[in-house]
């Protein structure tokens, strides 16, 4: 650990608030953080071990317990920004499916379920039905081959690829699935409507011939 060995070499236990942020800095960009799932449990274990010093009366000074409290504010915030993107990446649109495993609706029942969404104003829901109705439409046309566990980035590009007119929509769409499902982005009337659109656009487009091109398009990187 950085700050033991600082305390083996005479470094004082009660440093100023600059030395006590740039020592938290430090501590929190050790690569063991990074290895480690446990990151708020070794921070813990960090800041009890400076919390310590407090115990003997010198270590009461106001500017001493400042310092700590200026390292505690750094532990925090440095915490959520090395700690924050980690639980995002994990928790990613990648491996996502757009329908469920036990998902077994009919292409007609999705739309009948966004229709209702709609109605009552639930725009998320909505969307998110609206594209699981592509898919599922693309799927009951043998365009798409039924595949379990497809996000919806891959289902929009093997869609794309089948039918090349509406590829950029479909693209959008699959973004929009993504955004609103697991971005926390806010869905609009204007999205419901730009989806409700493009699914009359699939159903009423013809899919070109090689099946095999366009799943093995979903290779393709972002």
């Amino acid at each position: 650990m950085i700050l033991s060995a600082r305390a083996t070499v005479g470094v004082p236990v009660d440093p100023d608030a600059a030395t006590g942020r740039r020592w938290a800095t430090e501590e929190l960009l050790d690569p063991v953080y990074h290895q480690q799932r446990s990151l708020l449990s070794r921070l813990w274990d960090w800041l009890s071990e400076q919390l310590a010093g407090l115990r003997t009366p010198a270590a009461l000074d106001p500017v001493a317990v400042l310092a700590v409290v200026g390292i505690v504010v750094a532990v925090v915030a440095i915490a959520f920004l090395v700690a924050g993107p980690v639980r995002v990446s994990r928790r990613g649109p990648a491996g996502r499916p757009v329908l469920d495993h036990d998902d077994a609706r009919t292409a007609e029942e999705i739309r009948a379920a966004a229709d209702a969404a709609a109605s009552r104003g639930d725009w998320a829901l909505a969307v998110l039905e609206r594209f699981r109705a592509v898919v599922r439409g693309l799927e009951e046309r043998t365009v798409l081959e039924e595949r379990v566990a497809r996000t919806a980035h891959e289902a929009a590009l093997a869609a794309a690829a089948r039918l090349p007119t509406l590829g950029d929509d479909l693209v959008a769409a699959g973004r929009t699935f993504d955004d609103v499902a697991y971005g926390d982005e806010p869905a609009t009337a204007d999205d419901e409507r730009r989806l409700r659109e493009l699914d009359g656009r699939v159903r009423d487009t013809r899919p070109t011939a090689d099946a095999g091109a366009a799943e093995l398009s979903v290779a393709v990187p972002r």
